[in-house]
């Protein structure tokens, strides 16, 4: 039996494989270009690249043979802003924000019984859904055009972003969203209408009154257990938070060792008290905390947290993890992630240590199971 491991970087997609007892690189496509984005479709098995091409723009690509061949199929494309419709200026560079697509950041798969529905969400801000497996998309207009759209502004980029997509398995018309900077937002009928949600929250780079307003959050990475969706992390600006009633309600672990920032999450597939990230030094340093890489682990929903340092470099280390950069697989023991220098660590026995891949690739900027 082999595992993939599928590796979007900035120099293309590079694989890897676990086969006889050990990992090792087996294929690259698209070689040289930027690969942002990455989704394994479980129900299927498709697997679809985002691919960005500079001044030449985005594409995306399927694979129905695990990566070996690839077919282009639509890229989420905003319509013309029509005349009549204001536009929306971004409160931080009053500029108005565009009605074109500048980076896909989450691909999602919709429900077991939705084949063929995926979810994209991008910079500036805009949910799309594919109704057929990727053919063709269409803008969520309900949420592109709420009122409250006007509020939202970017965190690290210039432009508000959508960068979690959890879909209920439960319900498949109950979706959540965490948009950088605008909080967590909910759909509980597929799509028609939105609320923003997310009480317990906080944002310190905002003033007091505005501190605890969900529309203002800055979420880095929403996760929820698949087996017990109720459960959720989020690694946010401001620290880590945990819900255990679907995101209605978050609080905040202050138990963290060594950092509550960062920006990766992941979340044990059937243990919800379980989850990993990979902390760092906050804002302009962004570098791991005295210069040693660290994974924290917590078992016991966000009470405590233990650092786990066995093979990561614990000297002269800069490596900042993205929060797509970290995956864990079906059997939650096999962890992996990879740094914006290149380097590409594995856990297979829940992070106790840590193997590296390799520290010759490009930037990572999304790791996933296949």
């Amino acid at each position: 039996m082999s595992t993939k491991l599928y590796l979007g970087t900035r120099k293309g997609l590079i694989e890897a494989e676990r086969c006889d007892g050990r990992w090792q690189l087996t294929r690259n496509s698209f070689r040289g270009v930027q690969v942002p984005m990455l989704l394994p479709d479980v129900r299927d098995g498709r697997l679809y690249a985002a691919v960005n091409h500079g001044h030449f723009g985005t594409k995306v690509h399927v694979s129905t043979d695990a990566g070996a061949t690839w077919s282009e199929v639509a890229c989420p494309t905003y319509p013309p802003k029509p005349d009549d419709v204001p536009d929306v200026i971004n409160p931080m560079s009053q500029e108005p924000t565009p009605w074109t697509l500048k980076l896909i950041w989450s691909l999602e798969a919709g429900g077991k019984d939705e084949p063929g529905v995926l979810w994209c969400g991008t910079i500036p801000g805009g949910l799309f859904k594919s109704m057929d497996s990727g053919a063709s998309w269409s803008l969520v207009t309900s949420l592109w055009n709420h009122p409250a759209r006007a509020h939202w502004f970017g965190g690290g980029a210039d432009w508000p972003g959508i960068h979690s997509i959890v879909v209920d398995p439960r319900d498949s018309r109950h979706v959540q969203l965490a948009v950088s900077c605008a909080g967590v937002w909910e759909t509980r009928d597929g799509g028609e209408t939105w609320a923003c949600i997310g009480e317990g929250m906080f944002a310190d780079f905002m003033p007091p009154d505005q501190r605890f307003n969900p529309g203002i959050q800055d979420p880095h990475r929403m996760v929820a257990c698949p087996s017990s969706p109720d459960y959720q992390w989020v690694q946010h600006h401001n620290g880590i938070f945990h819900s255990t009633d679907g995101g209605q309600h978050w609080q905040h672990c202050d138990k963290v060792n060594p950092s509550g920032f960062g920006f990766a999450v992941v979340v044990h597939p059937t243990d919800p008290q379980t989850a990993w990230f990979v902390p760092g030094v906050k804002d302009e340093m962004r570098v791991p905390v005295d210069d040693a890489l660290c994974v924290m682990r917590t078992r016991d929903g966000g009470a405590s947290f233990e650092p786990l340092r066995k093979g990561l470099p614990q000297e002269h280390s800069y490596h900042l993890i993205y929060r797509h950069a970290l995956d864990i697989s079906g059997d939650g023991r096999t962890l992996a992630f990879g740094s914006t220098t290149g380097s590409v660590w594995i856990s297979e026995d829940g992070g106790d240590s840590w193997e590296r891949l390799s520290a010759e690739f490009p930037p990572v900027y999304v790791v996933r199971f296949g």
